[in-house]
């Protein structure tokens, strides 16, 4: 089986295609006790967690005083790293500097987003625990309320798709808007039930309810973000914040696919390329004790992540220098050749 079958049997969504079609237009409500009640178009319940957990751009308000907060304090500090980070993306880069400031990060976030919890259980019922069909998960990488259900992800060993918004967005900011109503992130449709929600807390607590098998988020992953929730996005300048200036501006046909997990220093610098270039991919988490480790390994003949796949091209590349040489040169406004 390739993985560029993988890719296109498995894709729910072109990138063209409105998300929107593909939940019913009656959501639901998700309460602190875990109830469901009617709601309308979509959920906006407050943070389940005292931290709240929401990133926005554009109004002002948020669903909780202290997500409003974390907003206030992103929308300073955004431009701020920006002054800071390495510029141009696409140059050419200090590669001890990269995964040093990458690999640190990790250490930050130890032990979130590294292993699935499904590991030691039996084959079948880990395979079973992926939803029938694939969430949509509108953020980006440099958010660390984002980063927080992207790690949940990760523990559930959930593969989903992931529309990238970064500042400056030409295209799902806009669809966030459209669908949700604001423009706050993270966003998650779940077409498999109906819901859309807003808040990163109860992201996570859904995500589990729904997909974890009575499983619970692992110690200390939501009440951690506002602690060191924000290191990675401090250490890595705000790489993976800012849409790239030369990026293409009309989307690939299909989406690309990436292995990877939350916490692997290699795979986060390519996710950050990818936010900045607002490239839609089907995200395949393989964080320790996943059930896709061995189609991994069945096709790589090896473990190691981040691995890319271009349906678009027919590229297969597992080395992160060479996913980001690729992907700056394939999808610029000029791209060159390869």
């Amino acid at each position: 089986m390739s993985l560029i079958s993988l890719a296109s049997s498995q894709s729910v969504l072109s990138s063209s295609t409105n998300p929107a079609h593909n939940f019913s237009s009656l959501s639901h409500r998700f309460s602190r006790n875990g109830n469901w009640v009617s709601g309308r178009n979509r959920l906006h319940a407050k943070s389940a967690d005292p931290d709240g957990g929401t990133s926005q751009v554009g109004d002002a308000s948020s669903e909780s005083k202290s997500g409003s907060a974390s907003t206030s304090f992103l929308s300073v500090l955004c431009p701020l790293l920006k002054l800071f980070s390495g510029g141009d993306p696409s140059r050419e880069r200090n590669d001890t500097l990269e995964v040093a400031t990458s690999s640190l990060s990790t250490l930050a976030r130890l032990p979130w987003g590294s292993r699935s919890l499904s590991e030691g259980s039996d084959t079948q019922e880990t395979s079973n625990s992926d939803s029938p069909t694939r969430l949509q998960l509108f953020e980006f990488e440099a958010c660390p309320f984002c980063r927080r259900v992207r790690e949940a992800i990760t523990e559930l060993d959930l593969s989903v798709e992931v529309f990238p918004c970064p500042k400056g967005s030409i295209r799902h900011r806009e669809m966030v808007r459209r669908l949700g109503g604001k423009e706050l992130f993270p966003f998650l449709i779940d077409p498999n039930t109906g819901v859309s929600m807003y808040e990163s807390g109860d992201i996570v607590n859904y995500l589990f309810q729904q997909y974890g098998k009575g499983r619970s988020p692992s110690t200390g992953l939501l009440e951690s973000t506002l602690i060191t929730g924000w290191i990675p996005t401090i250490f890595r300048a705000g790489r993976g914040m800012t849409l790239w200036e030369k990026a293409r501006r009309d989307p690939p046909s299909k989406k690309l696919e990436l292995f990877s997990y939350e916490n692997n220093p290699y795979a986060r610098i390519v996710r950050e390329a990818l936010c900045e270039l607002e490239l839609p991919y089907i995200l395949q988490n393989v964080g320790d004790g996943s059930s896709r480790t061995k189609l991994l390994v069945d096709i790589t003949g090896s473990k190691e992540v981040p691995y890319l796949v271009d349906p678009n091209t027919g590229t297969q590349i597992g080395d992160y220098k060479k996913i980001l040489s690729y992907l700056f040169q394939t999808y610029s406004a000029s791209p060159s050749p390869v």
